[in-house]
């Protein structure tokens, strides 16, 4: 079927608009204008469309728009989660994930389902082509080849000085201006990006394409006052896979069964005999003589501008982590592509010694072609938490959905929405950006996390799906009766479950050598006794098949559903004592810094600099964690340091 759609596209749609420039439109005025065809710009463009915005999306290039332009990779520990979030939301990665994938996994499979990292490696042509296809056939969705000069903005407020209101855009190439009620910047690293190749610089955000126009820095910084820095990433030399020794490279095998990404696949379009394989290998001392020896060469280690923290760098990691071996994954970049990406040697020294690292390793042998990046950003601070005025070009494709769904609704006239940190990843993700800004790439852990537990990669589709049909607006009916469908067929089953009520003995009797323990009197339902390790839905189902065998196919939903339960019911029932406690005094007094009670540092700077009065207030200041809420709660009210708590006990 997409095959099809793809053919058709690329025949008719794909050569009519990548004609069409700004004199060409037949409309002078949007809901909403998308800047930047990247990941965040394609999902952003899209949601504004589904909830029914007229909307314009504008990228320099129409064929590349879903171009992968570094790790052709989705998902990973973290990352995963928002990917499912993404696709709880109809956004578009996880279904192209689906139709792209080469080599699925699941990662930390040794650790519980919460923390599981849905990951694949992708084939570029084929994500590609997914994502212009889904782009390009969207409806009140125009996409327009160009290059934006400049935002257009009104006067300022004179009742809020320095407050704007941007109005539209303007091109490069001078036509007329496009107006809307709302724009979205997602210029990824085209934002007067720069390029290194050893003391080699060039103006571009990816190699051969030309960077972003300077009137629209210009526009940002001095015209809406927005802080500007510098980020820099890099990105690895391609290797040619028939010059490398695999003999000499550690097999890393795909799962056997590949995990879709998208609720509404139930397999991937790559079968499992068909998937390709990565290869595992190490760096060399000869790899740090290189490095120390160029050095000097080396603009990228010579600048103090922030790299990324957890994907730095060959030299930073040398040089940090002296005399140790690093590891180097060679993934592939698709099923019909001859070259290897070799994850861990992102660089960004001369070609020629370039070539001599790569020949320190042993199964390496031929120099590469490498264009690493140096960013501009745009710091999250000055942005409101719906992020629909986002100008922050460090986006993924889940901030690109929030701010597209939110321009969507600002131009529709309806208030825009939030997520919370206890409701998603995604809630998590912008809060840390928005609350605690940026001075370094952002990368999501699921440690970030408090409500892990509950805010797992299984049920993103029961969290958002409804949420994003009832209230939001940005997703289909198809998938909102799919939604509902597996949310009360869960229901069911879980009912079922707990309809099946017998004593120890008679589970043992049942169900024969399980952990149980002999001296348990009590009465276990079918619930109770999943969240053994060593009890699955399909022992239960094969002792009683008459009132649970028709639900075979929530079985691991069903065992993770049960192994936390009592946690995400603990979490639920804090979260309502936080709510219940909120007018709840804190001492002034309090010594925020030495305070005998589990807080970050950084929750206790900020506590001891703004000095809430009431816990109310203290879960409303940026960069509070519901964690850090809980423990502080529980603190006041076990020591009596409140005024109102003394009160209640004497009542």
């Amino acid at each position: 079927m997409l095959a099809q759609k793809l053919h058709l596209l690329r025949h008719n749609v794909l050569s009519f608009v990548s004609s069409r420039t700004g004199s060409d439109l037949t409309r002078r005025q949007y809901d909403v204008i998308v800047v930047g065809g990247g990941h965040a710009g394609t999902e952003a463009a899209a949601a504004a469309a589904r909830l029914g915005a007229e909307t314009l999306l504008i990228t320099q290039k129409i064929m590349t728009i879903g171009a992968l332009s570094c790790n052709p990779s989705l998902g990973g520990v973290g990352k995963g989660q928002l990917v499912r979030e993404v696709d709880a939301l109809d956004g578009l990665c996880g279904r192209a994930g689906d139709w792209a994938g080469v080599h699925f996994s699941i990662l930390n499979r040794s650790k519980g389902p919460a923390v599981w990292g849905p990951r694949a490696q992708l084939d570029r042509e084929r994500y590609r082509q997914f994502i212009q296809s889904e782009l390009l056939s969207t409806p009140r969705l125009t996409v327009l080849e160009g290059s934006v000069d400049e935002l257009l903005v009104s006067q300022p407020n004179p009742e809020e000085p320095g407050h704007h209101r941007v109005t539209g855009i303007r091109l490069v190439d001078g036509s007329h201006p496009i107006l809307s009620s709302s724009v979205v910047l997602t210029t990824g690293t085209f934002l007067s990006g720069s390029l290194f190749m050893g003391q080699t610089t060039s103006p571009g955000g990816r190699m051969g394409d030309a960077q972003s126009c300077a009137g629209l820095s210009y526009t940002l910084k001095e015209t809406l006052g927005l802080r500007v820095g510098r980020l820099r990433t890099g990105t690895p030399p391609r290797i040619v896979k028939e010059s490398v020794d695999l003999s000499l490279a550690q097999l890393q095998a795909p799962d056997k069964q590949p995990t879709p990404f998208s609720f509404l696949n139930t397999h991937t379009r790559c079968k499992p005999e068909e998937q390709l394989p990565c290869y595992l290998t190490h760096t060399t001392p000869g790899v740090e003589r290189v490095v120390r020896e160029s050095v000097h060469l080396n603009c990228h280690i010579q600048q103090d501008t922030k790299g990324p923290r957890y994907c730095p760098s060959i030299e930073s990691r040398v040089l940090r982590f002296p005399g140790r071996r690093h590891q180097v994954w060679l993934e592939p970049e698709g099923l019909t592509s001859d070259l290897l990406y070799p994850q861990g040697l992102s660089m960004t020294m001369p070609p020629d010694l370039q070539l001599r690292l790569l020949r320190e390793i042993p199964a390496l042998h031929r120099t590469p072609t490498l264009g690493p990046n140096n960013l501009s950003f745009l710091q999250k601070r000055a942005l409101d938490p719906t992020i629909y005025a986002t100008t922050n070009p460090f986006l993924s494709s889940l901030q690109g959905l929030w701010a597209g769904v939110n321009a969507g609704r600002t131009a529709l006239s309806l208030p825009p929405m939030a997520l919370s940190r206890t409701q998603s990843y995604i809630g998590v993700l912008i809060d840390d950006l928005v609350g605690r800004g940026v001075t370094e790439p952002y990368r999501m852990f699921t440690s970030r996390a408090e409500f892990r537990t509950y805010l797992r990669p299984d049920n993103a589709d029961l969290r958002l799906t409804p949420r994003g049909f009832e209230e939001v607006g940005c997703v289909t009916l198809r998938r909102y009766k799919k939604a509902v469908s597996v949310r009360d067929g869960l229901q069911e089953a879980l009912m079922a479950l707990q309809s099946v009520a017998l004593s120890s003995t008679r589970w043992r009797e049942k169900l024969g050598n399980i952990s149980l323990s002999e001296n348990k009197s009590t009465t276990l339902n079918g619930l109770d006794l999943l969240q053994y390790k060593d009890v699955s839905f399909e022992m239960l189902a094969s002792a009683f098949p008459e009132c649970l065998s028709q639900y075979f196919e929530y079985s691991q939903r069903l065992k993770i559903e049960a192994v936390y339960r009592p946690h995400c019911e603990k979490q639920s029932r804090e979260m309502e004592r936080i709510r219940r406690e909120e007018s709840l005094s804190l001492p002034s007094d309090m010594d925020y810094l030495s305070l005998p009670v589990s807080l970050s540092q950084e929750v206790r700077e900020i506590l001891d600099r703004v000095r809430p009065n009431t816990l109310g207030a203290a879960t409303r200041l940026p960069g509070m964690t519901p964690a850090g809420i809980i423990h502080l709660l529980n603190y006041v009210l076990r020591t009596g340091r409140s005024k109102d708590t003394h009160q209640f006990k004497l009542n």
